[in-house]
């Protein structure tokens, strides 16, 4: 599997997929859908699991406003057969996408990643682009 980006970052979600039974791949993302960092996955596949991911993303803030639930999206997660994907925040600016076998322990997984998010926090924020 290639690793590109922040190799600061990879090593992090390498630790996750290997702490959490049954996961397969991880991609931090900012909120605009661009691969920041992978573990487990091509780059061609980070790139479409991105894009999807920040999708899903912003479908669940949009769905939580529209509940009266305005903030932070805590986590997204889709059944897709024999995997689960879940999306959560990865710190400002940034996404986290996991993908696990179906079997995954789901309240591990979402520890872990909010662990994840809240120790390397500053580290996986992402700016946002503003363009003049």
């Amino acid at each position: 599997m290639m690793q590109r980006s922040m190799p600061e970052l990879a090593w992090l979600l390498k630790a996750l997929v290997e702490k959490v039974p049954r996961t397969r791949c991880a991609v931090l993302l900012a909120s605009d859908g661009l691969v920041k960092a992978l573990h487990g996955v091509d780059t061609d596949t980070a790139d479409r699991l991105a894009a999807a991911a920040s999708g899903l993303y912003a479908l669940g803030r949009e769905v939580g406003s529209e509940m009266g639930e305005a903030g932070a999206v805590r986590q997204v997660l889709v059944d897709v057969g024999s995997a689960l994907v879940a999306v959560a925040s990865g710190g400002t600016g940034a996404r986290l996408l996991v993908a696990a076998d179906q079997d995954v322990d789901v309240a591990v997984l979402g520890y872990e990643m909010g662990a994840l998010a809240t120790a390397a926090g500053t580290h996986m924020q992402t700016p946002s682009r503003h363009t003049t």
